[in-house]
């Protein structure tokens, strides 16, 4: 693991002087960030320089107390890291001290990407080193128990190659539409039509090479919750003796009695008995129909987990990462839908209209305003190095298993760089 530190664009400064005010090669960190455009930055923007200290000179008139104030670290900090210093009333002019940039330490976790069949096969070989599962999304069951198929083949076989496991998802879209209750009580109560399902789960996971089995699905009738729960014993059953990963994907629950079509049926406590890991969908607070906020306030997130590890064994627990944001032309107008917007496109958008990035303190989310060529007014909510760390930590505040990524078709290599400095990456093959 390599330390990090993460640089808030101000007014003024280039990748040229951030490059010397950190001691770091100006191309270093133009590549570690894959900044497309290194002569635009934008204020308010993140920049992660890959260090774990610093060298700094001290200049007449400095103390340790304004060195500290400058580097936003503190003065205990820096003295623990220059030992040597024994008197922190006294530095002189010219005396190098050492500048520590600790980095939040996880340990070893566990890390899911979602991922589309046509993602971008650069974009998946610069993501496996980060992954301990790869889903890929997804098979749709049908009303008789057979699949839809998928293109999958080239992404489990890549996977494997990274050791990487790959990960069969089910769910309960259906063909041409979306998650479905009806498709749901079919499955869950026709024992005829489940047993083929249960067939041809096993038959695709042995043909295809498949680690383990996802089960997604969603709006399922509360009516159904314990027909869900005896499903997910089956599949484990017949699963786990020859060695498959079982996993379920939950809606984010704040309470057991929460009501709502979405989560009712979600029994927290049942899956977190029956299967090996939960992916709780930590994300969609801001979603496309709803009124501009972060896709995932760390404030709500939390209230998430601390139910989840009062039911589930945490270390089951992966949190979900959305990797992705949402651009809202304002004033807001139920129905009106936000456009999808990856996290470096955000960056780039923000230097087109010349915003100033902003970032929320409650939430730990960066947004920004700007106006259209109609002269609308948008509000772009996003994630960028601060967002990401905040919620990784999160991880180890709250002993989690690790984290899943919705989805990893787009590569924000912030986000890889924060998680590489902070965690080791479990590899289960």
């Amino acid at each position: 693991m390599t330390g990090l530190l993460i640089h808030v664009v101000k007014k003024g400064d280039s990748i040229y002087s951030i490059a010397r005010r950190y001691g770091q090669p100006m191309q270093k960190i133009i590549t570690d960030n894959r900044l497309e455009n290194p002569g635009r930055l934008v204020v308010g923007q993140t920049i992660v320089v890959m260090t774990d200290s610093i060298p700094h000179v001290v200049a007449a008139g400095e103390s340790l107390y304004l060195i500290a104030r400058n580097y936003e670290t503190t003065v205990a900090a820096i003295l623990g890291a220059n030992p040597d210093i024994r008197d922190p009333a006294f530095i002189r002019a010219g005396q190098t001290i050492t500048i520590p940039f600790p980095t939040p330490q996880l340990g070893t976790i566990e890390v899911n990407g979602y991922a589309f069949p046509n993602i971008n096969r650069n974009t998946l070989r610069s993501t496996q080193a980060f992954l301990t599962y790869l889903s890929i999304f997804s098979y749709q069951v049908r009303p008789d128990g057979s699949l839809a198929p998928i293109p999958d083949q080239e992404l489990v076989q890549t996977a494997r190659q990274a050791q990487v496991a790959p990960m069969m998802v089910i769910t309960n879209i259906k063909e041409g539409a979306s998650f479905n209750s009806d498709l749901a009580h079919t499955i869950l109560t026709d024992q005829t039509v489940q047993n083929n399902l249960l067939d041809n789960i096993e038959r695709t996971l042995k043909e295809k090479q498949y680690a383990g089995l996802d089960v997604d699905f969603e709006y399922v009738y509360p009516n159904d919750r314990e027909n869900y729960n005896e499903f997910l014993r089956k599949l484990a059953a017949r699963l786990r003796p020859q060695g498959y990963i079982l996993t379920t994907a939950l809606a984010p629950k704040i309470s057991g009695t929460q009501t709502g079509l979405l989560y009712q049926a979600h029994d927290y406590a049942a899956h977190g008995q029956i299967v090996d890991h939960v992916i709780l969908m930590t994300y969609e607070w801001g979603y496309t129909y709803g009124p501009p906020q972060a896709v995932a306030p760390i404030d709500q997130v939390e209230r998430v987990l601390r139910y989840a590890v009062s039911v589930i064994p945490s270390k089951k627990i992966l949190m979900g990462m959305p990797n992705y944001g949402y651009d809202w032309t304002l004033p807001f107008v139920q129905g009106s839908a936000a456009r999808s917007i990856s996290n470096t496109e955000a960056v780039n958008l923000a230097a087109r209209v010349g915003a100033e990035i902003q970032y929320d303190e409650k939430a730990q989310a960066p947004y920004f305003h700007y106006y259209d060529s109609n002269g609308r007014e948008h509000v772009v909510w996003f994630d960028d190095a601060r967002s990401i760390q905040a919620r990784l930590q999160l991880v180890s505040k709250y002993n989690l298993g690790g984290v899943s990524y919705w989805t990893i078709n787009r590569y924000f290599p912030q986000n890889w760089l924060v998680l590489q400095s902070m965690a080791q990456v479990k590899k289960v093959l």
